[in-house]
C-alpha cells in the first residue's frame, strides 16, 4: 500500500512539469562595447541537461497520453462552479502551510495575514469552498518549503527534471519532500481516502494548466528550454516576493572603454 501511495504522490506532482512564469532572467556579465553595454545571456545551471531532456520527454508523453485527456474531460463535464469550489478548498488547505512557511522565514505580518485568510475562508467560506478573504483584501501569498530553504541561504543547486515530478532543483526537491507531508492528500485517515484526494489534487492542477500548456505548445520552439527558464525565473521571483535583485551590468563609455594593448616597438636596427 505504501508503494501505491508513493505512486499517487508522484502522479500528483506531474502537473508541475509545466508550472512557471513566462519570463526569463538573463545571467552573466555585460559585454563592453561603444557607449553602452550589452547583456550576455548564459544558460542556467543545467549540467545534467542530457538526462533532464530524456526525463522531460517521458513526462511529456505521460501527460499527453493520460493527464491531459482526463483533465480535458473533467473540464468539459463538470460545471465551473463545482470546479472552482474544489480549487478553493484545496487552496485553503495549502494556505495553512503557506502561513507556516511565512513564519519560518521570519515574515510575521504575512504569516498572520495568511492565517487570517485560512480562518476567514474556513468559517465564512463554507469550509473553504468560497473565498471571502480575497474580497476582504487578504490575498493569497503562496509559499513552500523550497522557498523557506532559499530564505535560509540554501542555493538552488543544479536544475533537475524528476520522473513524473517535472522541473525542480536540488533545493526544491528537498522542499517538495517536506511539502508533500502536509498536503491535502495526507488528511484522510484511510489509504483509499488519501488516494482519492491525491487524484482530485492532480486533476484540479492539470485542469487549471490546460490553457497554459496549449499556449506553450504554440509558442515554444524548444519546449524543454522554455519550461526550464520559466521555472527558474518563477522560482527566483517567488524567493524574493516578486522583487528579485537586478542584474548588474558594467557600462563603458567612450572615454573609459577598454583599449587594445599597445604593440611592442620594433627592435632597433
Amino acid at each position: 500500500m505504501n508503494t501505491l501511495r508513493a505512486a499517487a504522490i508522484a502522479l500528483l506532482a506531474a502537473g508541475q512539469v509545466l508550472l512557471g512564469g513566462c519570463a526569463t532572467t538573463p545571467s552573466g556579465p555585460a559585454a563592453p562595447g561603444g557607449a553602452g553595454a550589452v547583456a550576455v545571456v548564459t544558460a542556467p545551471a543545467d549540467p545534467w541537461e542530457n538526462w533532464n531532456r530524456k526525463v522531460f520527454a517521458f513526462n511529456d508523453a505521460v501527460d499527453e497520453a493520460v493527464l491531459k485527456p482526463v483533465a480535458t474531460a473533467y473540464r468539459d463535464a463538470v460545471p465551473q462552479l463545482v470546479r472552482t469550489g474544489v480549487s478553493n478548498v484545496l487552496g485553503n488547505i495549502g494556505d495553512a502551510w503557506s502561513a507556516a512557511n511565512h513564519l519560518l522565514q521570519g515574515k510575521l505580518q504575512d504569516g498572520l495575514e495568511m492565517g487570517m485568510r485560512v480562518v476567514t475562508n474556513t468559517f465564512f467560506g463554507l469550509g473553504g469552498m468560497l473565498d471571502p478573504a480575497s474580497e476582504m483584501g487578504l490575498r493569497r501569498r503562496s509559499e513552500d518549503f523550497g522557498q523557506t530553504l532559499g530564505k535560509w541561504g540554501l542555493g538552488n543547486g543544479p536544475y533537475l527534471v524528476l520522473p513524473f515530478l517535472g522541473p525542480s532543483t536540488l533545493r526544491d526537491t528537498a522542499g517538495l519532500l517536506v511539502d508533500r507531508q502536509v498536503a491535502p492528500s495526507t488528511l484522510p485517515p484511510t489509504d483509499a481516502g488519501q488516494y482519492s484526494v491525491a487524484a482530485i489534487e492532480l486533476l484540479d492542477l492539470r485542469t487549471r494548466l490546460l490553457s497554459t500548456t496549449q499556449l506553450l505548445d504554440q509558442v515554444a520552439l524548444d519546449k524543454y528550454s522554455f519550461v526550464r527558464d520559466a521555472y527558474l525565473a518563477r522560482r527566483l521571483d517567488a524567493l524574493y516576493d516578486g522583487a528579485p535583485p537586478m542584474e548588474k551590468f558594467e557600462d563603458y563609455g567612450a572615454d573609459d572603454a577598454p583599449k587594445p594593448a599597445a604593440k611592442p616597438a620594433p627592435p632597433a636596427k
